[in-house]
């Protein structure tokens, strides 16, 4: 068997985890042009440094990283709040058993988090990772993790707990 070339060695490492990237930039940014305008940017920044993302032990982990760092390098730059937002994704089904309703709360209260609070809930709790893996991901420390997860955490379950109604009063 013929060992692959570097440049085929990039094109299946992309094939195999560019839906995973898509999703984990939607989850970051809330809209699926973007998050699609975020992962081919990550392409791009990976395939420049092929020849060192292809010796790191992580190589998902460095690849999410460039996600997370374009993403809130996006963040600080003032050109992305004049774009159009689209919550619709084109390409997605949806699935008969979900509950849309808790889906689209959750999604509003997730798009409602400063970026740092809603990068680190969705590196933590969508990816599964540590706290040491999300504060590697990040550039931060792991007590910046966590109080960033911790606030994030307070304002999603802030938003998404249901408020009792009041009594309506007859006279």
């Amino acid at each position: 068997m013929a060992k692959q070339t570097p440049a085929e060695e990039f094109t299946e490492y992309v094939a195999s985890r560019s839906g995973w990237l898509r999703r984990v930039a939607y989850l970051l940014c809330g809209d699926w042009h973007r998050a699609d305008d975020l992962v081919q940017e990550t392409i791009t920044k990976l395939y420049v440094n092929w020849s060192r993302a292809s010796r790191v032990e992580n190589l998902d982990g460095y690849t999410r990283r460039i996600l997370v760092n374009t993403f809130l390098a996006e963040q600080r730059s003032p050109w992305w709040r004049r774009t159009i937002r689209s919550a619709t994704d084109p390409d997605a089904a949806v699935a008969r058993d979900v509950d849309l309703d808790a889906a689209l709360d959750l999604r509003r209260a997730l798009a409602a988090l400063p970026p740092r609070q809603r990068a680190a809930v969705v590196l933590r709790y969508y990816c599964d990772l540590t706290i040491e893996q999300a504060a590697e991901a990040l550039g931060c420390s792991s007590g910046n993790v966590k109080s960033q997860s911790s606030r994030a955490l307070d304002a999603l379950r802030g938003t998404l707990t249901p408020r009792p109604v009041a009594a309506e009063r007859t006279p």
